[in-house]
């Protein structure tokens, strides 16, 4: 297969940009970035040909502007933005340029869940049922997907609320308002299944994928194979992917997605994506294709596609070799309801045996002008538990300073029994609760990092209180240590060190030490054997704080020496940004009277809503924002003093 295309210009960013550029420069075609202005010099404008700035990635005529401007012969629409906007398609097909995807006309009629359920019926498909009297309901966005526009709801009070929501956020993030209700599977699997199309009448399955370990409808570990379905089940989704597929003239990628109800046995069709899908990695380290047994690249794929040609195999050709798993990480607190965080990343260092898709450096600055996700890390295995032990060491190695992500979370989650065993369904992160990781082991390499002399007596950690914390806490450094041989580069390693940790003899060997162009430390990567049990984390030191990465969780600790009062603790009334963003909705005013648990008002971050709701009965003292207002985290919202109860 030959047929390439001259160029193609990359209508997004971050990791996924990244993966379309290397792509199209492994067949030799030319790549052009767009970028907006916080993504000046981010790492896609760099590694792509040529780089132009727009307004905006949902603007469709900036981006064909710049299509035409760089004589693009196509354009990728990545994911997310306008990879499924069937307006975007008609655009590009309107200016001459070959869109890597399917046609606008099928993109409209696949792209929308409410057409696409029409379509799955007249196929012979099964459907989820839809009834709205009949609660549980799940109220989702009938255009766009990633759980945006998406609420359970579970009584007829909380309907009309819920569907308002779904509406704004569905608007917000997909320019579209309407709403699809259908029964809400308590307990099921999300199995999809990916699609290949040419334009030569060739339709394959690439097998399919599990992403049931979801929050919220938002996937956040995702595998192939799947490792509970029945292979009747299985052949089952796999035959109706591939005749959808047929069904509706598809072309190039797609996937198609399905329930799978736990106490039915039954495969529901849920939506098709009319697009590269962020999991897709994972297809990509398990499929594979005779005679040589080489792994299929979908982006190539994909772009061969659009230029014409036809698939270089047939389903008989395809099988599937060990198992994969992908964790995607996130700038989120999951140990504080998952609120979106920002800031500027200090040292961030991925693991090398996994495959990363990242576009994270140090150095860079993570706003909540964005989706949340940084990347994602993907591992392989001969058979599942070997890919998921291998996904745990991953983890471990991740190390963002500067933000707090989910990588912690997601370390216990691969961690746990009931990963291991598969017996997480789509809800089981929203029934449950994984505790976040002990710090201990993090504040003994927060005392070895920030101690100038580790052989001046014995090493305690009085006074030193988490960051995040404002009670002190006291912890005694009573276990052994000893630090283990590190092999690094020996230009960046520091000078070793040895002293006593309580009697302890300590030798530091070898720790890698991170630093930037001008030579400025960001960071330490150090192994210590923590009572015979070797631990890596990496430690940043100023004059106020150390931060430290151990297992994937960041814990931030203020330095005694120079932390200070901080003042009386907020009242009980006073209501505080719970992350950056904007103001949304205001629903009171200074002077209103509101009952416990109102809205107060409403806060927007990353296309995720979250409802300030009054502490208790009272009047709102303070309301000082408006609507669109920018706020920080911590910032004061609004403050609510209790009504004076009369003796009378």
């Amino acid at each position: 297969m030959t047929t390439t295309l001259s160029s193609v210009l990359v209508a997004n960013r971050g990791e996924i940009a990244l993966r379309v550029i290397r792509a199209a420069r492994s067949l030799g075609i030319r790549s052009i970035a767009v970028y907006t202005d916080p993504d000046a010099g981010a790492p896609h404008t760099r590694e792509a040909d040529q780089a132009i700035h727009i307004s905006s990635y949902l603007d469709i005529d900036a981006i064909i502007d710049a299509a035409r401007e760089a004589d693009a012969a196509s354009i990728h629409p990545g994911y997310g933005f306008l990879s499924e906007r069937a307006e975007f398609a008609r655009a590009v097909e309107a200016a001459g340029i070959v869109l890597v995807g399917p046609s606008a006309a099928v993109m409209e009629q696949m792209g929308r869940k409410d057409a696409a359920r029409e379509i799955a019926i007249a196929a012979g498909v099964p459907v989820v049922p839809t009834d709205a009297r009949d609660f549980p309901v799940l109220v989702k966005a009938a255009a766009g997907g990633g759980g945006k526009g998406m609420r359970i709801v579970r009584s007829a009070d909380e309907y009309d609320e819920a569907v308002a929501a779904a509406r704004r956020e569905a608007a917000s993030a997909f320019g579209d308002d309407t709403i699809l209700v259908e029964k809400y599977v308590e307990r099921g699997r999300h199995i999809e299944v990916q699609v290949l199309a040419d334009h030569h009448g060739t339709v394959v399955h690439l097998f399919e994928r599990d992403c049931s370990t979801q929050r919220r409808h938002q996937k956040v570990l995702e595998e192939a194979p799947a490792p509970t379905i029945s292979e009747q089940a299985r052949q089952r989704v796999l035959d109706a992917a591939v005749n959808l597929a047929r069904e509706v003239g598809y072309t190039n990628a797609g996937t198609v997605e399905f329930l799978l109800d736990e106490a039915s046995g039954e495969a529901y069709f849920l939506e098709m994506n009319t697009r590269l899908q962020v999991e897709h990695p994972v297809t990509e380290a398990v499929v594979a294709h005779t005679p040589t047994g080489e792994k299929i690249d979908l982006v190539q794929l994909q772009l061969q596609i659009a230029a014409g040609a036809a698939l270089p195999f047939s389903q008989d050709d395809l099988w599937v070799d060990g198992h994969a798993i992908e964790a995607r990480i996130y700038a989120e607190d999951p140990f504080a309801d998952f609120l979106p965080q920002a800031g500027t990343a200090g040292l961030v260092h991925w693991p090398a045996f996994a495959r990363c898709d990242v576009a994270l450096e140090s150095g860079q600055v993570v706003s909540t002008a964005f989706d949340p996700m940084l990347g994602k890390v993907i591992v392989h295995g001969a058979d599942r538990e070997a890919a998921r032990t291998a996904l745990v060491r991953a983890l471990d190695q991740v190390s963002i300073l500067g933000l707090r992500t989910n990588t912690g979370f997601l370390r216990a989650l691969a961690a746990s029994d009931e990963f291991r065993d598969a017996t997480i369904d789509t809800a089981w992160l929203d029934r449950n609760h994984l505790d976040a990781p002990d710090e201990a082991v993090a504040r003994l390499f927060a005392a070895w990092a920030a101690a100038p002399e580790v052989g001046t007596g014995p090493l305690r950690l009085d006074g030193w209180r988490d960051g995040a914390r404002p009670a002190p806490v006291v912890v005694e450094l009573d276990r052994d240590i000893a630090v283990d041989r590190h092999s690094a580069d020996q230009s960046h390693t520091g000078p070793g060190r040895s002293g006593t940790v309580d009697g302890v003899p300590v030798v530091e060997s070898h720790s890698h030490a991170h630093r930037d162009q001008q030579g400025r430390l960001l960071g330490t990567r150090t192994v210590l054997a923590i009572d015979g049990v070797r631990h890596g984390a990496t430690t940043a030191v100023d004059a106020h704080q150390v931060e430290v990465v151990h297992r994937g969780q960041r814990h931030v600790f203020a330095r005694p020496d120079v932390f200070g009062d901080t003042g009386p603790a907020l009242g009980d009334g006073t209501v505080v940004a719970p992350m950056p963003g904007t103001i949304l909705d205001l629903r009171v005013a200074t002077g209103d009277r509101v009952e416990a648990d109102d809205v107060l008002g409403v806060v927007e971050a990353m296309k995720m809503e979250l409802a300030l709701k009054a502490p208790f009965a009272g009047v709102v003292t303070t309301a000082g924002h408006a609507v669109g207002d920018q706020v920080a985290l911590g910032d004061v919202l609004f403050e609510v003093e209790p009504e004076e109860v009369s003796d009378q």
